[in-house]
């Protein structure tokens, strides 16, 4: 495999070469094929390693040239029916939202349990205890009081029931801080209203109950070989990278070294490039397509958002 067969399988792959999805089945599909994906790319920022990893906008567009960030999406009309299809895929459940910095990342229903079980609450109904010692803020925790006596809330609705002069700044922190541990997931948007919150554990009890029971260490091998799958191959540091946002780099350092052990994980030179793959995609090469993408240089970036 060369650094041009790399780019063009993932663009394949990532519905980057021309095939933009735009139909809900089309959503599915992709959600499927890639497990996970970001909303919108991230801000090219002063990082040693990129953060690689499919786009769902990207996939809606069907390239990767002048994507709208998650700060530029409102001016976007791309973004807005990109979003449609999103709202879409949690309604009917084929998909579920989690926050990764300052976008959401979208993970297909068949490994949303793996990710519970790497970030999720172990005790996803109980009301957290307040104090110093408390993972939420008083806030945070007046709202889950909120959502879970009163069901699913937009912003607004959460205003009027926690009354006072709570600014939307404010309400925003609280309800990342829920968001970030699986205690809430947003299971609709309507525009003029923006998004509805519900406890995640009324909204998708099995997938809950089904990760509380799936361990940091199985959870991160199913997701790391997933990300391989999706990206094909990736340097160490890529995949410490990708999954930093949710666990500790030695972690996923230790999780990889476990399945190199068991022999599930394979290197492959690229150039002068090191990387990963999975074992079993190393016994069946990549196809060769029959012509090369003219006039796009590889480097040792990921695919440009």
């Amino acid at each position: 495999m060369t650094e041009q067969e790399l780019y063009e399988v993932r663009r394949e792959r990532w519905r980057l070469a021309g095939t933009p999805m735009r139909t809900i089945e089309d959503a599915r599909d992709f959600m499927q094929s890639v497990g996970f994906a970001l909303m919108y790319p991230l801000r090219k920022q002063e990082q040693p390693v990129p953060v690689i990893a499919p786009t769902f906008i990207g996939a809606y567009v069907g390239d990767d040239e002048k994507l709208p960030t998650s700060q530029q999406a409102f001016a976007d009309p791309r973004a807005r029916e990109a979003t449609e299809l999103m709202v879409r895929l949690l309604r009917e459940k084929n998909a579920f939202e989690l926050k990764y910095g300052e976008t959401s990342f979208l993970v297909s229903a068949q490994l949303f349990p793996f990710f519970y079980g790497l970030v999720g609450d172990r005790n996803p109904r109980q009301q957290t205890a307040p104090g110093k010692a408390s993972d939420y803020s008083p806030l945070a925790r007046d709202v889950f009081e909120a959502i879970r006596e009163k069901g699913r809330l937009t912003k607004k609705a959460l205003q009027e029931v926690l009354g006072g002069a709570l600014s939307p700044a404010a309400l925003d922190r609280a309800l990342n801080e829920l968001w970030a541990r699986l205690r809430i997931t947003r299971v609709d948007y309507a525009p003029g209203e923006g998004a509805a919150w519900d406890a995640l554990y009324r909204w998708a009890p099995e997938p809950v109950r089904d990760g509380m029971n799936i361990s940091v260490p199985e959870a991160l091998s199913a997701l790391i070989s997933q990300y391989l799958d999706t990206t094909i191959a990736a340097e160490q540091v890529e995949v410490e990278e990708f999954f930093a946002h949710f666990v500790p780099k030695s972690k996923v350092r230790d999780a990889i070294g476990a399945l190199l052990s068991a022999r599930e994980f394979t290197f492959i030179n690229l150039g002068k490039r090191t990387l990963l793959q999975l074992a079993a995609r190393r016994e069946k090469p990549l196809p060769r397509r029959n012509r090369p993408v003219a006039n796009r240089p590889i480097s040792r970036r990921a695919p440009r958002k």
